[in-house]
Parts: structure tokens; sequence; C-alpha cells
């Protein structure tokens, strides 16, 4: 569903409420979900831009006007997310940190086309989403003295392959050295462990918010 059509469906569950209607009856008219009404109540004017038509409902279908950000939040979606059919033909995003969900995945051409012109956007929501950095250790003797020496390392896992191959593809791309790997039993783990491209990680990537 576009933003703006999000947003019609909000004014108008607003002016329900205004004429004094509970929440309960608005969200049995609207079709919209009584927790999505209570958050549009905390900020009635919709946020920058929200009001513009959504690029991909055109006549002539563009491209998001913030491709970094897309491509970011496409890590993000393919990792944690779906979109979801409600009442009344309205559909929305949801983004819950769960892997019970596997599906299979393919990248329209254009969403490919950001990806490319963004990788690390794209890499960064994987990670945020299905991905983690650990702190590894070893020991090893030194002079007849057992050292403990410890080095940084990501993982990536996802029971999709078609999402483990956009992520590897897109490592790739940026250099980025990694392998399969079984972790706690799984199989479906990608892991960046040399030095060089950890930095890589670690310089483009950042913390999770």
């Amino acid at each position: 569903m576009s933003v703006c059509t999000t947003w019609a469906h909000a004014k108008r569950a607003l002016a329900l409420l205004d004429q004094g209607r509970t929440l309960n009856s608005v969200s049995k008219e609207t079709g919209v979900s009584r927790a999505a009404i209570r958050s549009w109540r905390t900020r009635v004017e919709p946020r920058s831009r929200a009001d513009r038509p959504c690029p991909r409902c055109q006549g002539a279908p563009g491209r998001p006007d913030r491709p970094a950000s897309y491509a970011y939040l496409l890590g993000f979606y393919l990792g944690d997310g779906c979109i979801s059919a409600h009442r009344r033909g309205v559909h929305y995003l949801r983004i819950v940190c769960d892997n019970a969900w596997p599906g299979l995945i393919t990248l329209e051409p254009w969403q490919q086309e950001i990806v490319d012109a963004h990788p690390w956007e794209f890499i960064r929501g994987l990670i945020h989403s299905d991905g983690c950095r650990v702190t590894n250790w070893t020991t090893r003797l030194v002079g007849g003295e057992r050292k403990r020496y410890e080095y940084p390392r990501y993982f990536f896992t996802d029971v999709s392959d078609d999402t483990r191959k956009l992520f590897t593809d897109t490592l790739d791309r940026l250099g980025v050295e990694w392998t399969h790997c079984t972790r706690h039993g799984s199989p479906y783990n990608i892991s960046v462990a040399r030095r060089a491209s950890v930095a890589l990680m670690d310089a483009h990537v950042g913390p999770e918010h």
C-alpha cells in the first residue's frame, strides 16, 4: 500500500474519533487495527513528504526518492519483514525479528539497481535484521605459555537460500571475503572473519539501533 493511501486512512480514522466514536468502533469501520489508530493519535500531522504520492503507484512507476534509505529498509525487510493483507484492501509492512517465515526471494530489476547503487546500506539492513557481530577467541602456546587471543567476526543467518545469495553476491561486489559455516547445528550461516573484511564491515555497517 502506498504512503498516500495509508495517510488517507489515518485522516478518516482520526475524523471519526473527533466525532466521539470509540477506538473499537473506528477500527471495525475502517479495517485498521486499534494499535495503528492509537499511534496516529499521537502524531496528527504526517511526517515530511508522507502526503506525497507513492512513486511506485504512479502511471509511470518511479524510484524511491531516498534510495539509500530504501536499500537499508529492503535489507531489513528481507531479513525479518513481510507485507500482510488486512481487511478492506489495506496492506501493511511488518518487520518482526523472527525466523519463522522463510520464503522465495526475488528482487525486481529496479530494486536490484538500487541495491547495486547502495550496497552497503543493503548489507547494513540485512546484518541489523538477521546478523550479528561477535567476539571469538582461541588459545595458542607461545613460549610454552598458553595465551588467549580474541578477534571480531560477523555472522549472517537466514534459512532462505535466495536471501543468503543476495547477501553474498553483494559482499563479493564489495570485496568482502566470506565463508559458509555451520553454527550451533545450523547450516544457514555466512561468516566474515578475515581482519580486512571485518574492518570494512565495521566501517560501513555499524551498530544496530
